[in-house]
């Protein structure tokens, strides 16, 4: 993954980044809050060996070399049953040595005589009273007992408190601002390693980016996603003002540039699975291409779920299939749409064998015959992993049109899509991204545009009611 690939990660998934932060925070906060404080009393001891009156200097050498030696274990000592059974004693503690002793620490500096004692409780005024007595009675036993010679000499250790214990004014522990800060860091961590996860486990197609990981097909244009689509699913008619009629167009000036080397001048327009918004992005296609003065042919190849029809408000009862059988001339089934020189041929009845009728010698001989006659011919053709229609119907046009769903279709359903189009020699022209988020770093943004009266080329087509009478009166239908 490149620097952009991250950038647009966190760009995507900043919000759960921050909520993974603000819960880091608030989980350290809410353990500050709810953990008894611990305060840290501390004493500091130091032994000495007295050497004997008018020794030398090394005896006094000796005798420090051997309080080094003592002090690490002393050290051992400190929170032992026998100190601790008379601390208890002294501060009448309602405690055993076994539970005293882990309250009680104690260490010494490298190279040095001196011992550390630390007593660590939740009561700041009780640790320090239990940190000075460790003290006391340690170096009373030590002196008194351990180390007393026998008979009534003098013990030649000492060990004399040079730091008594002082109750502290803050507790050691919970450390809330280090927790915060300890909490800000690990949601942040936890937030970017799920944020970074969600993008590698997520396979569906966001932007141009995806695409260019499955094919190096340009992409022709993006139509953002719009709520209201199947209320109005003809955009460029409904509201030629609107931002979304207006990436319409700008994919018809891309298509403008395929097959610029010559051929036929049509197209199957597929997806890989449904729901990609492949029958509403042809329509409209096709409206924005009539709106140019262009002659446009649409064809309704979806001879097993039919849809432009309806989206057109005309009447699919009788079409393309009528035509393939020899049932219906294509004179008498083809319908001018609106006041453009759009032509809409239907689907008709709904076939047995969609597959073989697509294919036919009849098929090619009417693609032959409107490319002669229209500028253009625009198929809408069912998804290429159900079914192989649309790959039967781009071996006779010039190429296909894919519709790829943003958030919605896998890549490995567009990669099977485009092999299912090599396998049978067609020719993929250019990549379509529907369903575009409005904001986010997969957004599509045209901008805001102004017009100040509607040109002819936008004004509003007949109603499909009074299309509708009017080719009622003009059709005539062959029937077997």
């Amino acid at each position: 993954m490149e620097l952009k690939d991250y950038v647009r990660i966190f760009h995507k998934s900043w919000i759960v980044i921050v909520a993974f932060v603000l819960f880091g925070i608030a989980g350290a906060a809410a353990y500050s809050i709810t953990v008894t404080p611990k305060y840290i009393a501390s004493t500091q001891l130091y032994v000495s060996v007295q050497a004997a009156a008018g020794s030398g200097t090394t005896d006094l050498v000796q005798g420090t070399s051997f309080a080094r030696q003592a002090v690490s274990s002393y050290v051992d000592i400190v929170n032992s049953a026998i100190v601790l059974d008379d601390v208890i004693k002294e501060l009448r503690l309602d405690l055993t040595a076994g539970q005293l002793a882990p309250m009680v620490s104690s260490s010494t500096p490298l190279n040095t005589v001196l011992i550390d004692i630390s007593v660590t409780n939740s009561d700041p005024v009780l640790a320090a009273k239990i940190a000075n007595s460790v003290g006391t009675n340690f170096g009373r036993i030590v002196v008194d007992q351990l180390e007393k010679p026998d008979g009534d000499a003098v013990s030649p250790v000492k060990i004399e408190t040079i730091q008594p214990a002082l109750v502290p004014g803050k507790p050691a522990s919970p450390n809330t601002p280090m927790n915060i800060v300890l909490g800000l860091l690990v949601g942040l961590a936890i937030g970017v390693a799920f944020a970074v996860l969600r993008s590698v486990l997520d396979t569906r197609v966001h932007s141009l980016r995806d695409i260019e990981l499955v094919t190096d097909t340009p992409m022709l244009g993006g139509i953002t996603f719009d709520p209201e689509a199947k209320k109005r699913p003809l955009v460029v008619h409904a509201d030629p003002k609107n931002p979304r009629a207006e990436s319409f167009r700008s994919l018809r000036t891309n298509l403008q540039f395929v097959n610029v080397e010559g051929g036929p001048r049509s197209f199957v327009v597929t997806s890989s699975v449904p729901g990609e918004g492949k029958s509403t992005t042809t329509a409209n296609l096709a409206i924005a291409l009539a709106e140019t003065g262009a002659r446009v042919a649409l064809i309704d190849g979806d001879l097993r779920l039919p849809r432009l029809a309806d989206y057109l408000g005309i009447e699919g009862g009788v079409g393309l299939t009528d035509v393939l059988i020899g049932r219906a001339e294509l004179a008498d089934v083809l319908q001018k749409w609106g006041r453009g020189k759009l032509f809409v041929l239907p689907s008709g009845r709904v076939p047995p064998n969609p597959s073989e009728l697509l294919g036919s010698a009849a098929m090619a001989r009417l693609l032959a015959s409107l490319t002669e006659q229209f500028d253009i011919v625009i198929i809408d053709a069912p998804p290429l992993l159900l079914v192989t229609d649309a790959a039967v119907l781009s071996k006779l046009c010039g190429g296909a049109l894919m519709v790829v769903a943003s958030g919605r279709t896998k890549r490995n359903e567009l990669a099977g899509a485009v092999k299912a189009l090599e396998r049978v020699g067609s020719r993929l022209v250019g990549v379509i991204i529907t369903m575009l988020p409005t904001k986010g770093p997969d957004s599509y943004g045209y901008g805001q545009y102004s017009y100040g009266t509607v040109h002819e080329d936008d004004a509003p087509a007949e109603t499909p009611a009074e299309g509708r009478a009017a080719r009622k009166q003009r059709r005539r239908v062959k029937t077997a």
